[in-house]
C-alpha cells in the first residue's frame, strides 16, 4: 500500500513556510535552533496551520478515538506540569534524534541529533534521561511522558535491553547509552515517568511529525 503523503509546516526554521515534502521541510529545520514545525495529512490544513500559532496545532490535534467516554474519563488528562519527549530514527539516512517540550508552553527544552546509527526505542531511552537530567538542574517536579512503554521499562531498570551490536559505527551510541545508565544509577529520581496516552490525548506535543 502506497503511504499516504504528508505537508510539512514551518514556522521557525531557516524558511518558514509549506512544503511538500519532509526532504525540503528538513533542510528547514534540522540543525536549526528550537525550530517548530509540524506534518499535515493534507495541503489546505498545512496552509491554514501557517497562518495561524503554532501552539494551537502542535499536541492539539482533532482525532477520532475508540475509546468510550468512560475509558477517556478514568485516563484523565495530561498533567500540565510535565515535560513530554519523543525519538525518532530515520531508516533511510540511519540517523537517530530526540527532542523534549513543554506540555504546558509547547517550547522546545530541548534537542539532541541526528546522529549516525541507534534505534527509535534507544532515542526514547535518552530523551526520558535527558527530561529527568533537565528537571534535576531546574529543580523542576514536572512529571515526564513518553509514548514508549520500551524505553520506560528501560528507565525503570536503569539498563537498556537494545540489541544493536559493539561495533566501530555503534561506538557513539553505545557509550551515549552507557552514560545514561550510570546517570539512572547514580541519581536519585524525584519525577514520575509515565506513558503518554496517544489514543486518549492525541499525538506526544514533542513528536517529530514524520508519520
Amino acid at each position: 500500500m502506497k503511504k499516504a503523503q504528508k505537508f510539512y509546516t514551518v514556522w521557525v526554521g531557516r524558511r518558514p513556510g509549506v512544503y511538500m515534502t519532509w526532504d525540503e521541510c528538513k533542510e528547514q529545520v534540522v540543525g536549526y535552533e528550537n525550530a517548530v514545525y509540524k506534518s499535515f495529512s493534507t495541503l489546505e490544513q498545512a496552509k491554514k496551520a501557517f497562518l495561524g500559532n503554532s501552539k494551537e496545532f502542535i499536541g492539539n490535534d482533532t482525532f477520532e478515538t475508540s475509546l468510550s467516554s468512560e475509558e477517556l474519563e478514568k485516563i484523565g488528562n495530561p498533567l500540565q506540569d510535565s515535560i513530554c519527549v519523543d525519538g525518532a530514527f530515520n531508516t533511510r539516512t540511519n540517523e537517530m534524534e530526540y527532542q523534549g517540550v513543554s506540555y504546558q508552553s509547547r517550547h522546545k527544552l530541548f534537542h539532541f541529533g541526528p546522529i549516525d546509527a541507534g534505534t527509535n526505542n534507544i532515542a526514547e531511552f535518552l530523551a526520558i534521561i535527558h527530561a529527568l537530567a533537565y528537571c534535576k538542574d531546574h529543580a523542576l517536579s514536572a512529571t515526564v511522558y513518553s509514548d514508549s512503554q520500551t524505553a520506560i521499562s528501560w528507565v525503570n531498570k536503569q539498563k537498556a535491553k537494545t540489541k544493536i551490536d559493539d561495533t566501530y559505527r555503534n561506538q557513539y551510541v553505545l557509550s551515549l547509552i552507557k552514560r545514561g545508565e550510570d546517570w539512572l544509577r547514580k541519581n536519585t529520581i524525584h519525577n514520575a515517568v509515565e506513558k503518554w496516552q496517544t489514543e486518549a490525548w492525541g499525538e506526544n506535543p514533542a513528536d517529530f511529525g514524520r508519520k
